[in-house]
């Protein structure tokens, strides 16, 4: 019987030189890829295993959430596809996404986060940086996303290396 693991995850380094959307989009790429890399070579059971206590925090719960979080900003709200439903949260668990993670399935939750990273991409790829929708404050433009998406990956990414180097020792970016 084989055991399943984390693909290893791609990452393009990040953009030196473009214009403002191609920087944008390549970073919130390599930021992505980061994510994988921190589950690559993984074991279900270890995507799983909340490794500080108290903190139910996963590797997994982190891959639920961006996948959520990828779906309301690029896809819902960004795109205006605000008929879509919410992946792993339910109005009876808005923490779904972290807290439904001890029998999830690890490999089928990763490729959702795959799919939805293309979803979101074509969702927004019409769309002009200035483009606006309405947001808990006021208006958001679709800048502020990317520039908000980068920022919550880069600190969920800093989690992600703490449980990585927790579970197994591997360090680095």
């Amino acid at each position: 019987m084989t055991t399943w693991t984390a693909p290893e995850a791609h990452r393009t380094s990040e953009p030196r030189t473009g214009d403002e959307r191609a920087m944008l989009q390549g970073w919130l790429d390599w930021h992505r890829q980061t994510l994988l890399r921190k589950c690559a070579g993984l074991t279900a059971e270890q995507l799983r295993t909340a490794s500080v206590e108290p903190s139910n925090l996963t590797l997994l719960g982190l891959v639920r959430h961006m996948t959520e979080v990828e779906r309301g900003w690029f896809r819902r709200r960004a795109g205006g596809q605000s008929e879509l439903r919410d992946v792993y949260c339910t109005p009876d668990n808005l923490d779904g996404d972290f807290d439904d993670v001890a029998t999830a399935d690890a490999e089928a939750n990763l490729v959702t986060f795959n799919e939805e990273l293309k979803l979101a991409d074509a969702a927004v790829a019409h769309l002009p940086l200035e483009s606006e929708h309405e947001g808990r404050d006021g208006p958001n433009s679709l800048r502020w996303v990317y520039h908000h998406m980068i920022e919550e990956y880069a600190r969920h990414n800093g989690h992600a290396d703490l449980l990585r180097e927790r579970l197994d020792g591997t360090t680095g970016d």
